[in-house]
């Protein structure tokens, strides 16, 4: 019997991290277009003035690997991802209060 090895290749980016446009969808392997719509969407934001300028958190990049999933593995559109993280967010935020809570007890 055989055993196959995986070779894991992946980028650790942290809030202090900026990706330009161009490298965000690099890393993503989308159209930049298609992060745009996804800043009108507001399900991300960027830093900056305008197109040029624009700058993403490392948060940016993992939101926009969940709206990939989202799209591929459960057919949502874009409002419907907006939707989705945001109460995925308000999920964490929760689970960190009673966290707090149960630690105070």
């Amino acid at each position: 019997m055989r055993r196959e090895e995986e070779i894991l290749v992946g980028l650790l980016l942290d809030e202090e991290c900026l990706l330009t446009l161009g490298e965000l969808s690099r890393a993503c392997r989308v159209h930049a277009e298609w992060i745009v719509e996804l800043v009108e969407q507001g399900i991300i934001e960027p830093r900056g003035d305008d197109l040029r300028h624009w700058r993403f958190s490392g948060s940016s990049l993992g939101r926009v690997m969940r709206v990939q999933r989202l799209q591929h593995d459960l057919g949502v559109n874009l409002a419907g991802a907006a939707l989705a993280l945001d109460l995925l967010d308000e999920i964490r935020t929760l689970r960190n209060r009673l966290s707090i809570i149960d630690r105070d007890l």
